[in-house]
């Protein structure tokens, strides 16, 4: 069956539009698409989506995290082996994380990560056939916002729902740090991390986030809103 952007589709469905794009220029194939050869193929169930100028996905809900290469992650330290610690990330497998891939680490050294420890990392190496490699360092070796992440609350929801508050249209993260000043991370394994100044502001933050998921842009304003309300009463 041959599809087009904002269309249903389903796995095994042939790509025709992004195929022949592909002929004349780079093309992007993102999550729920696969090529080969010349050809692009649906392997989730969903809506087939678009970014100019030739970055092609498909919308599908999902709650199993499956590794891909250069995916931000939150995983949690399990066990330390040798000069690898083993985080689980909610995959099939756990996730080796060298102590090398923080940023100034060396064998004098090493960083203090300990077992428990919430990590926000990069997938390095990433699939469903093989054992995923994180890092803490981008290509420059430079931390920026990836490792050990203090405090805070940590909590799990669907991969669509980080989807959703990652596109820049969303309006939820803005309407709350209107308001309300708090750290959040954001792992396409379906976690996400989110510090205020209080605990009570925290939880009523994460709240927030989860019950924006279902929720059009509209309905997501009118809730900030409402949670500003309670919370600058009970302030008061």
């Amino acid at each position: 069956m041959k599809v087009s952007v904002g269309d249903v589709v389903l796995p095994g469905d042939y790509c025709e539009e992004i195929s022949a794009a592909g002929e004349k220029s780079k093309v992007i194939v993102g999550p729920g698409l696969q090529k080969e050869s010349n050809h692009v193929y649906v392997t989730k169930a969903g809506v087939l989506k678009k970014k100019n100028p030739n970055t092609y996905w498909v919308d599908y809900y999902q709650k199993r995290y499956i590794p891909a290469r250069g995916e931000n992650v939150i995983g949690i330290v399990i066990q330390k082996a040798g000069d690898i610690y083993r985080v689980d990330l909610g995959s099939s497998m756990s996730a080796a994380l060298s102590y090398l891939s923080f940023e100034g680490a060396t064998k004098k050294n090493r960083p203090n990560v300990q077992i428990g420890d919430v990590v926000y990392a990069k997938t390095l190496v990433g699939s469903k056939d093989m054992e995923p490699e994180l890092v803490c360092v981008d290509s420059y070796g430079k931390k920026g916002r990836l490792g050990v992440l203090t405090d805070g609350f940590l909590f799990k929801c669907s991969i669509n729902l980080i989807r959703k508050i990652l596109n820049p249209s969303c309006p939820l993260l803005d309407c709350l740090k209107n308001e309300w000043p708090f750290e959040l991370a954001a792992g396409m394994n379906g976690r996400i991390w989110i510090k205020a100044k209080t605990m009570r502001e925290t939880i009523a933050l994460g709240n927030a986030i989860l019950g924006a998921e279902y929720l059009s842009d509209e309905e997501i304003k009118a809730m900030c809103a409402n949670i500003t309300t309670i919370l600058a009463g009970h302030v008061a």
